[in-house]
């Protein structure tokens, strides 16, 4: 079986529009049930940004977080695919790869989340 300890998630959640396909997809993977969550997308904001115009005024955005069953659907790695939450992700703000592509990527664009493993 091959090492996917250096794969990771790596979340541009300033795209993420709390669409939820990624929780569904999966629980569907996983056979959780509804109240129970491989990824749970979490709120922050809104709350008003400083010498905002009207246009931009408000910071809001959704985080999609992986939770402790998680395993970056170990299943679907083995078979070459990624995982459920990233190939059913709405908006695409959800990336997997390695550690290094994705902290290239991450270094790219600051305002990002990256979970490993």
């Amino acid at each position: 079986m091959a090492d996917y300890s250096n794969y990771g998630l790596l979340v541009d959640y300033k795209y993420c529009d709390n669409c939820g396909s990624c929780v569904v997809a999966c629980q569907e993977e996983k056979g959780l049930a509804a109240d129970q969550y491989g990824i749970k997308v979490f709120e922050k904001g809104p709350w008003k940004k400083d010498d905002a115009t009207m246009e931009d005024g408000w910071d809001w955005d959704y985080i999609p977080v992986p939770t402790d069953r998680c395993d970056r659907c170990a299943r679907r790695q083995a078979a070459g695919k990624a995982p459920s939450c990233v190939q059913h992700c709405q908006a695409g703000c959800l990336h997997y790869g390695t550690l290094e592509e994705l902290s290239a990527k991450l270094a790219e664009k600051p305002n990002q989340v990256l979970f490993a493993k």
